[in-house]
């Protein structure tokens, strides 16, 4: 095997055992999850794993602040490509906003839920880097919805932001256990409820619609 296959190869081998290892967590809890089994859900011996992640709390860390890079790398994406359309709009950049964090929160659902339970686990450098990447992803978010609304007051535009991350974040509570509703219908809902919720905070401080 070349250099370069070995490369990907054991990138393909961290995202397998980092998906694994997200799933199991957010199904029995990061203590209720032995190295062993990590390495048994992606066949390969929990020794095994030490060669890609020195323990569980690397594991942790990575799919934690994984996640909130990848979000805000793929929320300033978003705005870079739709200021750039010539047909390009508010309406637009803000669809395409909501849009990336519901796949997200569909995709990605034992994400949320290690997100809720499992922060305070992580060491201080960690959660406060996961902390800062937040911060910056709801700021975009912001400048986004105040393009749209420009006479929503700021604190108003930014409550409204983490209510919406609140709705579209509650996935992994939606359908009876063990039965998920269809993917495309539950995306639809999920944007007209978040594009409901800024029309509402703009309506209810008696701004104008946007365009």
């Amino acid at each position: 095997m070349s250099t370069n296959a070995a490369r990907v190869a054991a990138a393909t081998r961290r995202e397998q055992i980092l998906k694994e290892a997200a799933r199991l967590f957010a199904e029995r809890g990061f203590h209720g999850v032995g190295v062993d089994e990590i390495g048994a859900a992606v066949g390969i011996s929990g020794p095994g794993l030490y060669r890609h992640f020195p323990g569980k709390d690397a594991m942790l860390a990575e799919l934690l602040v994984g996640i909130s890079e990848r979000l805000l790398a793929g929320g300033r994406l978003r705005v870079s490509e739709e200021t750039a359309r010539p047909d390009g709009s508010p309406r637009a950049l803000l669809d395409a906003l909501i849009e990336g964090h519901i796949d997200f929160a569909l995709d990605d659902r034992p994400l949320i839920t290690l997100h809720d339970r499992e922060l305070d686990r992580l060491r201080d450098a960690d959660r406060k880097r996961v902390r800062q990447l937040q911060r910056q992803y709801v700021e975009v978010w912001v400048d986004a919805v105040r393009e749209l609304y420009q006479d929503l007051p700021e604190h108003e535009a930014r409550a409204a932001v983490h209510a919406v991350f609140g709705l579209l974040n509650s996935t992994p509570h939606l359908g009876r256990p063990g039965v998920r509703p269809d993917r495309s219908d539950t995306a639809a809902l999920l944007h007209r409820l978040a594009r409901g919720a800024f029309e509402a905070a703009a309506v209810g401080s008696g701004q104008r619609r946007g365009p």
